[in-house]
């Protein structure tokens, strides 16, 4: 089964999950000019406030956009420089964090290989409003097992490729990270790897969505988060100058 995505799909789900964000945004904007005008301040301050704020509101949902919509990322083509190959005997597994728009899309790309998919959803652990609206609308991919980050419910050494497809920042602890990712280690066959892409918190991102960079994490954070599960190879290849694409493996 192929997914047929909407046109703007991806900037009206970003939109749609973080809509707690705009509600807020507005109303503290219409706050603070209320303020400034009450107490007659000057018209340069009240035009920088405001185009401070729509910046702020606005540039988040073209980047979203020109990632999502526009890039191809969900054509999956970006894959083909990994050259994978496509057989009965591969074991693929696609992890996600509750919210799931890629599993049919891979099964569709390589429809002869082995796919599981799991989600490491913890409602109490992660609580952010925009993954819980999420969930709600996410298609659920047959099978689909829920999971501990600490426990990968498969075998030492059984599978060729993980695929975690901006989704493994939603583990905010550098230590539930590391516990996560030395389970993916562990599952891989030798030559095995991960492929996971991720938004970093960098300049780019920082002007993508500026203070809502920070729910991203840093390439060295992620490095140090490899280096401690073991894996002893990562290179780093830019799907966008907004998005990274690590390849890791031992």
């Amino acid at each position: 089964m192929e997914i047929k995505r909407r046109k703007f799909q991806g900037v009206l789900n970003i939109l749609s999950f973080n809509r707690h964000f705009y509600v807020i945004g507005s109303i503290v904007l219409v706050g603070i000019l209320s303020i400034c005008i009450y107490f007659n301040l000057s018209k340069t301050l009240i035009w920088s406030i405001t185009a401070a704020f729509i910046y702020g509101l606005v540039m988040p949902l073209i980047i979203s956009a020109y990632v999502y919509d526009f890039s191809g990322y969900y054509h999956f083509k970006w894959l083909d420089q990994f050259n994978i190959s496509d057989s009965k005997a591969n074991t693929f597994v696609n992890i996600n964090a509750g919210f799931d728009e890629t599993s049919f899309s891979i099964k569709n790309k390589f429809p002869e290989s082995h796919l599981q998919v799991f989600d490491f959803y913890n409602s109490e652990k992660h609580t952010e409003p925009a993954i819980v609206r999420a969930r709600k609308v996410s298609n659920l991919y047959p099978n689909t097992q829920q999971i501990k980050t600490n426990n990968i419910p498969l075998e030492d050494n059984s599978v060729d490729i993980i695929f975690l497809l901006s989704a493994a920042h939603e583990i905010r602890k550098h230590k539930e990270k590391v516990a996560f990712l030395s389970e993916c280690n562990r599952i891989c066959k030798p030559n095995g790897k991960v492929i996971m892409v991720e938004h970093l918190r960098d300049l780019p991102n920082f002007f993508a969505f500026s203070v809502g960079f920070t729910h991203f994490f840093s390439k060295n954070t992620w490095l140090k988060a490899f280096k401690e599960a073991r894996f002893t190879s990562c290179s780093e290849k830019k799907f966008t100058p907004f998005m990274s694409i690590f390849n890791i493996h031992n």
